[in-house]
């Protein structure tokens, strides 16, 4: 600085640093406009636009790191209306003034609704959303991770449905920002941080109800792809019923309601015994049923064994009389006694009268006795 008389001079430099000073006092505000000159190249680090004033046409310069700026889905264009949070800084260089911003979510429903129509759309044709990607829960889980809101109603509908349905489970719960700019990291934080825990076979991602603007950080494509990504299942029960954010279409399960997650997540320990003093029933009465039809069936045979022995030695004698009986008709004897002679020389049987000569000796056996004779005629 130099002086002439009365008179402070500011060399330039000096200047702007001076007024960079002022200006970087100016810290996380909110600002709402129209987006304008959007200018993005993938070589620059940094994303240049313009806030306007849609009734006054006023403009103010805005710039924003490429990652965060990328981050935004669907992407934004020229003519959304934003509001985007950051803080006032000047380019010393050139003493121009800039909006460095860290977070810019869009105004409205209806530009929300769009946005997230378009990202449903994409996420779909990547398959996050398919049926056959949906994994079943656990019968019976060893933990339970829930996320939730700080003191939310939601935890307590949780945390007291598992407790009264199934109290030896663990449960394990990561309290997080559900709203605001920064909930969608916070809550894939969370999820992931959950399903990592050792013991923890699913996840309850629940949030009670809200406006359309509340919902929002579950619409979020990055905790979409990080319910998808998830690697235990994962239950979505965020808003009513009537609510439908992305995360329910990746989620393996929705539930209407925080308590209805839990139904889904645990068993009722009343049901289960109640089941067990049926199955107990059942299987007495098999038991029993069982050992009647084997007594049945012992008794039966007992009565075929004691038969048996009488029965087989009757049947034996019938089949050796029938055998006798043809053997009777077969012998020698029985044709002997129908009048029929046996006539035998030395030992052998007289077959053919040609074989003995007149005044050979023969023995003719007949059905009772037995004549000895001598050959006088041979007729042939």
């Amino acid at each position: 600085m130099t002086g002439s008389g009365e008179r402070k001079v500011y060399p330039v430099a000096a200047f702007n640093r001076r007024l960079a000073g002022y200006v970087g006092r100016i810290r996380d505000v909110w600002v709402e406009g129209e987006v304008s000159e959007l200018r993005s190249n993938p070589s620059w680090a940094n994303v240049f636009l313009v806030l306007k004033d849609g009734r006054t046409g006023d403009c103010l310069p805005v710039t924003m790191q490429r990652r965060r700026f990328d981050a935004i889905a669907p992407v934004l264009a020229e003519g959304e209306r934003v509001q985007a949070l950051g803080s006032l800084q000047l380019y010393e260089a050139r003493g121009e003034l800039s909006f460095r911003v860290t977070t810019l979510e869009r105004v409205g429903a209806g530009g929300h609704a769009a946005a997230l129509a378009e990202l449903r759309q994409r996420l779909a044709a990547e398959g996050l959303f398919a049926p056959e990607r949906k994994r079943p829960l656990p019968r019976f889980p060893r933990g339970v991770g829930l996320v939730t809101g700080v003191d939310a109603a939601a935890r307590g509908d949780v945390v007291a449905a598992i407790e009264t349905r199934f109290p030896a489970v663990r449960l394990v719960v990561a309290e997080t920002r559900v709203q605001g700019p920064g909930a969608p990291s916070a809550i894939v934080t969370a999820l992931r941080r959950l399903a990592s825990c050792d013991g923890v076979d699913v996840v309850i991602v629940a949030r009670g109800g809200g406006s359309f603007e509340d919902l929002l950080p579950f619409s979020d494509e990055r905790v979409v792809r990080a319910v998808a990504a998830s690697p235990v299942p994962v239950v979505s029960a965020v808003g009513h019923e009537q609510d439908e954010p992305l995360c329910d279409l990746a989620a393996d399960r929705r539930a209407p309601t925080p308590t209805a997650a839990a139904r889904l997540v645990v068993p009722d320990l009343d049901e289960l015994r109640a089941s067990l003093g049926r199955a107990r029933q059942r299987l007495a009465q098999g038991t029993e049923r069982l050992l009647a039809r084997d007594t049945t069936r012992l008794d039966r045979a007992r009565e075929r064994l004691t038969a048996a022995p009488p029965l087989y030695v009757e049947r034996r004698r019938a089949t050796l009389d029938r055998s006798a009986a043809r053997l009777q008709a077969l012998s020698p004897r029985a044709t002997l006694a129908r009048g029929y002679a046996i006539v035998r020389s030395a030992t052998a049987v007289v077959r053919d009268a040609e074989t003995l000569a007149p005044g050979a000796g023969i023995e003719i056996e007949l059905a009772r006795g037995a004549l000895a004779a001598r050959v006088e005629e041979v007729r042939s």
